[in-house]
C-alpha cells in the first residue's frame, strides 16, 4: 500500500489535465478496495461557476438526482468536510454533524444507487474553493479497512493535482449572485439576523434565510462572517458597507 501511495504521487504530479488524473483516480480505486471516487470542489455542485473541479465515476443516476434534486446543499459529507482536517469514514458522520432528516434522507438515497459505505479525504484551504475527495464501495461491500491511510494519501495527493490543473484563469472569479443575494450579503454584513433582513426586505425569515444560504453555498462558506469575508474580497461590499451607522459592529 505504501508504494502504491508512492506511485500515486508520482503519477499524479505529472499529470497534465484533469481527465489523466480522472483516470488515474479510476485506475487507484480498485487497488484500494473500493469501486468508486468523487473529487469535488463543493460549490462546482451548487453554482454554474466554471472552472470548478469535479471528478466522478459514481453511479450516473445518482450524479443527475444529486444535481437536479439540489441534494449538493445538505450533503452531510460535503458538510462534515468543512469540519475536518483528516480523512474520515462515512459511519462517523453523527460525530461530525448533527445529521437532520435532509440529512438522512440524501444518504438513504445513495443507498438505493448502489453505493455503500465510503471514506473522505477533506481540503480545507484557505483562499481556495472547499473541497474533497471521497471513495466508496458499492452497497453490501465493506470498508478496506487496513487500507483507509493509504487512501488518505491518495486522496490528499489527487487534491494537491486537482489545484494544480485547474484552470487559472477561472481561480479567482467570484460567484453570480442574485439581486436578493446581493442584498442579503450587504444586511449580513451590517450584523442582521434572518428576522432582521426578513422585515426589512419584506420577505418571509425562510425565505431571507434561503437567500443567505444560497449566498454562502454559492462561496462554499462554512458560516456568515466567512461568507462577508469573501463578499469584500470580491468587491460586493465594501469595508464601509460592514460598518452599523452606529458606529458600532451589532
Amino acid at each position: 500500500m505504501r508504494r502504491l501511495s508512492d506511485r500515486f504521487a508520482d503519477a499524479a504530479e505529472a499529470c497534465g489535465d484533469l481527465p489523466q488524473l480522472a483516470a488515474l483516480l479510476g485506475d487507484a480505486v480498485p487497488e484500494l478496495g473500493f469501486h468508486h471516487f468523487a473529487l469535488v470542489e463543493h460549490s462546482g455542485l451548487t453554482t454554474t461557476a466554471a472552472g470548478l473541479v469535479r471528478l466522478d465515476n459514481y453511479p450516473a443516476s445518482w450524479t443527475e438526482e444529486i444535481v437536479a434534486r439540489g441534494y449538493a446543499a445538505d450533503d452531510p459529507v460535503h458538510l462534515a468536510s468543512r469540519r475536518a482536517n483528516i480523512g474520515f469514514c462515512w459511519r462517523d458522520l453523527p460525530g461530525l454533524v448533527r445529521l437532520e432528516r435532509r440529512h438522512r434522507t440524501i444518504l438513504s438515497r445513495s443507498r438505493l444507487h448502489g453505493l455503500g459505505g465510503g471514506f473522505t479525504v477533506p481540503a480545507n484551504v484557505p483562499g481556495e474553493p472547499g473541497a474533497s475527495c471521497s471513495f466508496a464501495v458499492r452497497n453490501g461491500f465493506e470498508l478496506p479497512a487496513k487500507r483507509l491511510r493509504c487512501a488518505e494519501l491518495v486522496g490528499a495527493h489527487a487534491l494537491r493535482a486537482a489545484r494544480r490543473l485547474r484552470p487559472a484563469g477561472e481561480r479567482r472569479r467570484r460567484p453570480h449572485l442574485s439581486r436578493r443575494e446581493l442584498q442579503c450579503l450587504r444586511l449580513v454584513a451590517l450584523g442582521k439576523t434572518d428576522w432582521e433582513i426578513a422585515t426589512i426586505l419584506g420577505v418571509s425569515p425562510h425565505t431571507a434565510r434561503q437567500y443567505v444560504k444560497s449566498a454562502r453555498l454559492a462561496y462554499d462558506a462554512v458560516s456568515r462572517t466567512q461568507l462577508v469575508v469573501y463578499g469584500l474580497r470580491d468587491c460586493w461590499i465594501h469595508f464601509e458597507d460592514a460598518i452599523p451607522s452606529d458606529g458600532g459592529m451589532g
